[in-house]
């Protein structure tokens, strides 16, 4: 199935197996999953998600500084 990981510094569309986890598809995409949030329809998504379908996914970069 197709996912497509989009964002501010990100749109890629990669290929996973259905019950592939978020974090398993941020990792073939080759993002970081300490670094970003993902959601769908506005509902925060743990990486421990898994997903069943094709779809499209926010990817927020989580930013900090001192």
């Amino acid at each position: 199935m197709e996912i497509h990981l989009k964002g501010r510094d990100y749109d890629v569309k990669i290929d996973i197996e259905s019950g592939g986890t978020v974090r398993q598809a941020l990792t073939k995409a080759e993002i970081l999953p300490s670094m970003v949030i993902v959601s769908h329809d506005g509902v925060i998504l743990p990486h421990a998600t898994v997903l069943s379908q094709s779809v499209k996914l926010l990817v927020t970069t989580i930013s900090s500084g001192g």
